[in-house]
């Protein structure tokens, strides 16, 4: 059986240092944001921003980062937020503005960012895969940058569509959680209701934390079936939220914009020459 590699401390140690710049950084452009903005830069986005990078550092150095090479559980964890959690609430903590308008556009089309992330997770799940990056501390990197620049692709057309979508309807949002759902749903329940131990890797692991390896894998597959599910849930609600909201405002300028119409022909000619 081939031995695991383990998490280096130095590792741990350069990323927490860089993630802190990263924090810091975004705090001090944020800061200058809202004293030229400050009603368009609302004060909950900086904390969405560093709670975002808070799960990349439990992700990738915290003491977690050194159970996934023992536990499937803990290496689904780090999936899902790497994927699921820590993208949207940076997304959602970055500035308003249109930069790069087209290219971002492009690069967040919503087929596009849901091949790209149903790609990544289908194919570091495929054994073979997986167990590449358990032995090599290369391939790990690899495989949770790709984890998190994919799931930055997947929720850009979700948190902000009028950037990411173009010719797409942003209904079609809600289609596009639902199919998201899908290999989630079938990779997990394949984990749950398989009777042998897929990644064979962890059966050499200790059992310290009491379940066996097929136990581990049962759990790392509901907790990725819960997870997501909820996440999506919540994700299709507030956006639903918003749909609505903006229809129904459109809805209420229309009485207006015909009022003003109307009122023109009873104004009195005379006052108008007179004017």
């Amino acid at each position: 059986m081939i031995s695991h590699i383990h998490h280096g401390v130095s590792e741990s140690f350069w990323i927490s240092i860089a993630l802190s710049v990263a924090s810091l950084a975004y705090l001090r452009g944020w800061q200058q944001f809202r004293r030229q903005d400050r009603d368009n830069v609302a004060g909950w986005r900086g904390a969405s921003f560093v709670l975002g990078l808070l799960f990349i550092w439990i992700a990738t150095a915290s003491p977690l980062a050194a159970l996934d090479h023992e536990l499937l559980t803990a290496h689904m964890v780090q999936h899902l937020l790497l994927m699921t959690l820590a993208p949207p609430l940076i997304l959602l903590g970055m500035p308003r503005k249109k930069l790069l308008h087209g290219l971002m556009g492009e690069a967040t089309h919503p087929a596009f960012s849901w091949l790209a992330a149903t790609g990544t997770l289908v194919v570091w799940h495929i054994p073979s895969v997986f167990m590449l990056g358990l032995q090599s501390q290369v391939w790990h990197s690899v495989e949770q940058l790709s984890f998190l620049v994919s799931g930055l692709l997947f929720w850009s057309p979700v948190v902000r569509p009028s950037v990411s979508i173009s010719k797409w309807p942003e209904s079609s949002i809600l289609l596009y959680l639902f199919l998201a759902t899908l290999p989630c749903d079938i990779l997990s329940g394949f984990l749950v209701f398989c009777e042998r131990v897929v990644y064979p890797i962890f059966l050499s692991s200790p059992l310290s934390s009491g379940l066996s390896a097929l136990e581990d894998q049962q759990c790392a597959g509901a907790l990725m079936w819960t997870c997501v599910t909820i996440v999506y849930v919540v994700a299709g609600t507030i956006f639903t939220a918003h749909l609505l909201s903006t229809h129904r405002s459109a809805e209420l300028a229309i009485p207006q914009l015909d009022s003003r119409r109307i009122a023109v022909p009873r104004t009195n000619p005379h006052r108008i020459e007179a004017i």
